[in-house]
């Protein structure tokens, strides 16, 4: 595990070589277990790999930054310590190529809520990493990047879903998305359903179908 990052849980693909590459990323206060659920119901083909953000917490769990609760600002992120994730995340991405025999141009990320945060930014930061991108309850922080020209993403495509009662990152946070990767003139897809911060099991089949579509 040296020559990597972050620590990190795989389940190897069916394919021996130039496997497509799917990277979870689990929510605040989560780990690597979270999401690794996920990999028994997707693709064989895939090579999964969950990773664990870099942050413990107390008394157990992890986080890719800070949340602080205060009664001036109230609920704010540190968008600092997001960054150094974000950095992190893409050099974890060329460590895994380098790495496991998957293809380097079929790498999606899936995210849930602070690691949907974090897939935005590093697919919006690192446009040449990453091909895929599932964002799960959370939203786009522009904080978190710097917009490249359109053309950098024109490879991209993303499938962004909402609980319409989630009561952790408000609906009309994540409503926001689409409207963004429009102004850029990048492939996505959009759904909402009636659960709160979670994902329903209509939801999972959905955006499994599309990636099947796309790898």
């Amino acid at each position: 595990m040296e020559q990597f990052d972050l620590h990190h849980i795989t389940r190897p693909s069916s394919l021996s070589e130039h496997a497509p590459l799917l990277l979870l990323f689990h929510g605040y206060g989560s780990d690597e277990n979270d999401l690794f659920s996920f990999a028994q119901e997707l693709p064989e083909e895939l090579f999964i790999i969950s990773v664990r953000a870099p942050y413990p917490m107390q008394p157990y769990g992890n986080a890719w930054y800070a949340i602080n609760f205060d009664a001036e600002k109230g609920k704010w992120s540190d968008n600092e310590q997001a960054k150094q994730s974000r950095d992190l995340i893409a050099t974890f991405i060329d460590q895994a190529v380098a790495h496991y025999p998957v293809n380097k141009d079929k790498v999606t990320l899936l995210g849930f809520s602070q690691g949907t945060i974090l897939s935005y930014a590093v697919a919006l930061s690192y446009p040449e990493k990453v091909k895929n991108i599932i964002a799960l309850s959370g939203y786009i922080n522009e904080d978190l990047f710097e917009v490249k020209n359109a053309e950098a993403y024109q490879h991209l495509s993303f499938y962004c879903s909402h609980g319409t009662v989630d009561q952790v990152i408000p609906v009309d946070w994540a409503r926001q998305a689409p409207k963004f990767l429009e102004a850029l003139n990048i492939k996505h897809q959009y759904s909402e359903f009636p659960v709160g911060h979670g994902v329903a099991p209509q939801n999972f089949y959905e955006f499994r179908d599309w990636l099947e579509g796309l790898i």
